[in-house]
């Protein structure tokens, strides 16, 4: 099962508490941790996580920088902890307006798992739908520009190829925290038949048992994919 996680609501929760909105994101962070060690017990073969989106960078400047530094040591930190633990990372998004840094922490995380063989784990950073989109159409343009792909042998197939997520099943699961009840650009294409389920807890009240209580929800419905059944 592929399960992608739209974290929403650090902000609302600290300031909800009279707090600034980063001690949210931290307090996000930690509940990252907890899902990605738990989510293979519950049937999670693969997680999506919505980290940053390319219009996150319109947030402040001080709490863009907050994200950032809390990614950094989120790397830094969890480094050796995935890798024991089987996890094999994933980066969905264009990393070049990332720090040179965390690019090489990135890297390097992503060297160190790739032959591991358990959860699947996608951190989407500087993420967006359509950017992947666009970035997937120019890659499949610039092949057929060369000569090496024609315009008549471009399938769905093709584009698929070409996304982030190429080589893994699309998500069967869309979670998104904090009541909102939208994709926020996430996923565009590969959300074309998931199921939905949107919650009220924020993200750092999205416990165990909710996400236990999302997944066994999920396993009780029928997925028709537009046929009759």
């Amino acid at each position: 099962m592929h399960v992608g996680i739209i974290m929403d609501g650090n902000g609302r929760w600290a300031v909800s508490r009279g707090m600034a909105r980063l001690i949210g994101h931290k307090r996000g962070a930690s509940r990252v941790k907890e899902i990605v060690k738990t989510s293979p017990a519950l049937g999670v073969e693969t997680l999506t996580l919505y980290a940053f989106s390319t219009e996150n960078w319109k947030r402040a400047a001080h709490e863009v920088e907050g994200l950032m530094k809390l990614f950094r040591g989120y790397l830094q930190n969890n480094l050796v902890a995935l890798h024991e633990n089987n996890v094999r990372v994933r980066f969905l998004g264009d990393p070049t307006p990332l720090a040179d840094d965390i690019r090489a922490l990135m890297d390097r995380l992503v060297d160190m798992t790739k032959d591991n063989t358990g959860l699947e784990l996608n951190i989407a950073v500087n993420y967006g739908g359509r950017d992947e989109l666009l970035r997937a159409f120019h890659a499949i343009n610039d092949k057929i520009a060369a000569g090496t792909l024609a315009k008549s042998a471009v399938t769905e197939d093709t584009i698929t190829e070409h996304l982030d997520t190429r080589g893994q099943s699309d998500p069967d699961l869309i979670i998104r925290t904090a009541g909102e009840m939208r994709l926020s650009n996430f996923m565009m294409w590969q959300s074309a038949y998931s199921e939905f389920a949107f919650v009220k807890e924020t993200w750092p009240d999205f416990t165990l048992e909710v996400y236990q209580h999302v997944l066994s929800d999920y396993q009780t419905r029928t997925r028709r994919y537009g046929a009759v059944v």
